[in-house]
C-alpha cells in the first residue's frame, strides 16, 4: 500500500525513523534487456531526505540520530513503509533498518 502526500514539507519523521528516497533503478539491464516494472528489484540504497530526533531511552535521555540528511545508506530489502510525496516514490523506515551508510 503507498500512502499519498502533498508535499515533502509534510513529513516529519517521528523518533528514530528516517525517509529514504530509493536509487532509480536502471530501465535496461546489463544484457539489453528492457526490464518491466513487475521484473525490476527493490532497490537497497537510497539518500536520507528527512530524520527524526532519535529515540529516547528508558532513562528519559534522548539518543541522537547517527543519521543526517545526504547521507547515502544501504537498507535492509524489505525495509519501511512506502508513501508518495509529489509523485516520488519514498520509503519511511526505523533506523534500524539501516544497514550501512556509504561514503
Amino acid at each position: 500500500m503507498t500512502t499519498s502526500v502533498t508535499s515533502a514539507d509534510q513529513i516529519h519523521p517521528m523518533g528514530d525513523r528516517v525517509v529514504i528516497r530509493p536509487d532509480e533503478q536502471p530501465e535496461v539491464s546489463a544484457g539489453g534487456i528492457i526490464l518491466p516494472d513487475t521484473a525490476k528489484e527493490r532497490p537497497q540504497e537510497g539518500e536520507v531526505v528527512a530524520a527524526g530526533p532519535g529515540r529516547r531511552l528508558d532513562n528519559g535521555k534522548l539518543l541522537e540520530m547517527d543519521l543526517k540528511v545526504g547521507d547515502k545508506v544501504v537498507y535492509s530489502k524489505y525495509a519501511g513503509t512506502e508513501v508518495s510525496v509529489d509523485g516520488k516514490d519514498l520509503l519511511i523506515m526505523a533506523a534500524g533498518d539501516i544497514l550501512s551508510k556509504l561514503s
